[in-house]
């Protein structure tokens, strides 16, 4: 009961401010209608308690598997079992994926069914598998993260010269869904408990921080290879907006029980299956820690039902809703604005943040304090949705003029900084856009591309999420250099700082 009163308290105060927006702009601007309102309201609701019991039961149940399989694995060092360990896990924790499954099937739905829904998840899936198996082999195996990076990066830039403008969005996107508030935490601890069989402590410190980042890869390449393995031509597509709207607030959500239901059955399923396998003949934990553990997917079961239950018949459409009456209108600042403010709240309300601040602040000893990456991401954030809604309304804008720029800052400045704080950079870009950002603010700037005359959805909608996973990244290696230039100001050799 603790447990869930704390997380409670935090998805409150990190979804309360979408609400508060949502509800002046439907009094100001964008007025929603009574029925959509109180779906939007009902929608929420459900969406912070099946958040509350979604984060409960990955501390308890995902988390731990995590750390535990991270540590066994590593021990063996064995190539073949890291490598096939890492891809079946890689692989099914990402199908268990909420942010991805909303985002795959916001992609279905604007193309009409050109690109597939489960497409998209098994081939963002396999490229995590592998991303991960790659990750993992570094940690056990001390490869430099700076020249991985450096490979993996090069590897995008190539692929993308081949890959369509609709395909670079969604590869950005996808990447940015699948290490979300389940991933994120179970690579997370995956990395901690591989790097702890380290003896030198410095060393286990380093390599706690990157493997997200590895994953974060895996969809782009997978995404980007699928566009040029199909040979896909250009995909058009639109986003029904219907302002009519059913007169039961309720009858969404009566319809999605059942099909989500099974959605999410099928989803955790694999994952059960392979931990009790694992506990049959390897792990063989205590009753008391089994149990725990086992409650703790039946958490995640239910959390992950009522989140994906609340996301698709409520928050898409709302999102949606404000983003086309917002862009319709003749002043477009307001725009702009709302995007702005939506990023710098959002950010706040992924889940992945919260676990990764503060692990960052646990590992450093609180040298990096939680509050200062806090800061970083959410101005990060609140920058990249601003730019991505500027690059809809400005055609002369594309997607490419920002991260081209970003990443080589980025790779080039990896190179300046302290080590733990590279890994720390890219992990915090892979882990800023998880459910929120890739539901309500995905189908806000679906939204504004729809109303927007010579805007694509496909092209323009999406490739917000790709905006929001760099900028965190450049801010983040930017208070490295700070934290580098206090360190040497104060004459700190401690390994922590330098």
């Amino acid at each position: 009961m603790n447990a869930l009163t704390l997380k409670l308290k935090d998805v409150l105060s990190s979804v309360f401010p979408i609400i508060i927006i949502v509800l002046i702009l439907n009094f100001t601007l964008t007025p929603l209608g009574a029925t959509l309102l109180i779906r939007f309201l009902v929608g929420a609701a459900i969406i912070v308690v099946g958040l509350t019991f979604f984060l409960v039961g990955v501390d308890i149940g995902i988390t731990p598997i995590g750390e535990v399989m991270g540590s066994t694995i590593s021990k063996s060092k064995r190539f073949w079992i890291i490598a096939i360990a890492g891809l079946a896990l890689g692989f099914f924790i990402t199908i268990a994926e909420p942010a991805l499954h909303v985002l795959a099937g916001q992609i279905q739905s604007v193309t009409s069914g050109m690109i597939s829904k489960n497409v998209i998840v098994i081939t963002v899936s396999l490229g995590v598998a592998l991303l991960l198996t790659v990750g993992l082999l570094r940690i056990v195996y001390d490869f430099s993260i700076r020249t991985l990076f450096l490979i993996f990066y090069s590897f995008i830039f190539l692929l993308g010269l081949f890959t369509s403008r609709e395909f670079l969005a969604v590869s950005f996107d996808a990447a940015g869904a699948a290490t979300g508030a389940l991933t994120i935490p179970f690579i997370l601890a995956l990395a901690v408990g591989a790097s702890k069989i380290k003896k030198d402590s410095r060393t286990s410190e380093r390599d706690s921080f990157g493997l997200a980042a590895c994953v974060y890869v895996g969809p782009i390449l997978s995404v980007m290879s699928l566009s040029i393995l199909s040979r896909a031509e250009k995909i058009t597509g639109s986003l029904a907006i219907d302002e009519t709207f059913s007169t039961s607030a309720m009858a969404p959500f009566i319809e999605q029980l059942l099909p989500t239901m099974l959605e999410v059955t099928i989803a955790l399923l694999p994952i059960i299956i392979v931990f009790l396998i694992f506990q049959k003949t390897v792990f063989k934990l205590p009753k008391h820690a089994l149990r725990k553990i086992l409650f703790g997917l039946l958490f995640t079961f239910i959390g992950f039902l009522m989140f994906l239950l609340g996301v698709n018949a409520s928050f898409i459409q709302v999102g949606s809703v404000i983003g086309y009456k917002l862009a319709s209108m003749d002043n477009k600042i307001y725009v702009i604005v709302v995007g702005f403010l939506f990023g710098l709240v959002t950010v706040l309300a992924e889940p992945s943040v919260q676990v990764l601040t503060y692990q960052i602040e646990e590992i450093t000893s609180g040298y990096v304090k939680r509050f200062a990456v806090l800061f970083t991401l959410a101005l990060g954030a609140s920058l990249a949705i601003g730019l991505s809604v500027i690059r809809i309304l400005v055609p002369q804008i594309q997607l490419w003029h920002y991260l081209l720029p970003g990443y080589i800052i980025s790779i080039v400045t990896m190179y300046f900084v302290p080590d733990l704080f590279v890994g720390m950079a890219f992990d915090s870009g892979a882990v800023a856009s998880g459910p929120m950002i890739a539901t309500f603010i995905m189908a806000f700037t679906n939204g504004i591309a729809e109303a927007v005359e010579h805007a694509s959805v496909v092209i323009d909608g999406f490739g917000m999420v790709a905006t929001a996973a760099m900028t965190p990244v450049v801010g983040i290696q930017i208070l490295g250099l700070i934290f580098k230039m206090k360190s040497r100001k104060g004459g700190i050799k401690d390994s922590k700082k330098e």
